[in-house]
């Protein structure tokens, strides 16, 4: 009689042997376009259907922030957006579930969208399928059980670590990874420079197809958002979600 033994080779092979990347880009100048060719996994993006950029036929911007935990911010960043009619994503972690739970709901009520910013923040180049997997539903599951938002399309992978793996595995469940196109230190709470900094950072960053990441932490991006979306229109530029830059179906990109 024959044995066959099944082993999740991903599990003890992949994970151990793949290549990490940090996400990184050449940033914007002069509203060019970025770009990732020289950072060796563009690739990869592409093969697994991530996001870095948006649509650059047109001029527009989608506003994500990432939230793993609260500084007292995001609630005045909220009243921005919705003064301003503006959508954005929230990416955010199981400790924001847990610790806000209220901003969570009122995210959500307000048009906003929630995504998936991992549980506990790792590497999840160095976790097996089943741990990501299970990374990924506890996020699903807590916003579900505390809004109005019952499933979840969107993750930014924690730290910008990622492989092929671990987008093959997040596609499998269902997820569109989303990286970024426009982004800039922000998130050194005792490293504050000002609102002016930051409307002058993300200002001359701006591009078509913008994925603009922010951190909510950041007392300087509160400050400077008002101006930041008020200038940005003033230049054309207009802010749609990434529910519509999926519907609009212009993946493939070319980097």
């Amino acid at each position: 009689m024959m044995v066959v033994v099944l082993i999740d080779w991903d599990v003890n092979a992949a994970a151990k042997t793949e290549k990490p990347f940090h996400f990184g880009f050449k940033r914007s100048i002069g509203g060019n376009l970025p770009s990732i060719e020289q950072e060796g996994f563009s690739n990869i993006i592409q093969k697994n259907d991530a996001l870095f950029l948006g649509n650059t036929t047109k001029k527009v911007l989608y506003l994500t922030f990432d939230n793993g935990y609260e500084n007292g911010f995001t609630a005045p960043i909220l009243d921005t957006l919705r003064e301003k009619n503006v959508p954005a994503t929230f990416f955010v972690t199981g400790h924001y579930i847990q610790d806000q739970p209220d901003l969570i709901k009122r995210m959500v009520d307000e048009g906003h969208i929630i995504g998936n910013h991992s549980w506990s923040h790792p590497d999840m180049t160095t976790m097996s399928n089943d741990q990501i997997r299970q990374e990924l539903a506890k996020v699903r599951d807590g916003v579900a059980a505390i809004s109005s938002q019952k499933s979840m399309q969107y993750l930014r992978p924690p730290r910008g670590i990622f492989s092929d793996r671990v987008l093959a595995v997040s596609r499998e469940e269902g997820y569109t990874s989303v990286f970024w196109s426009l982004a800039y230190k922000d998130w050194e709470v005792n490293n504050q420079k000002g609102g002016e900094y930051a409307y002058q950072q993300i200002m001359k960053q701006l591009h078509p197809g913008s994925i603009m990441l922010i951190h909510s932490v950041s007392s300087d991006n509160a400050a400077a958002l008002p101006r930041v979306i008020d200038d940005a229109r003033a230049k054309g530029y207009e802010f749609e979600s990434l529910d519509t830059l999926m519907a609009e179906q212009l993946l493939p990109f070319t980097f």
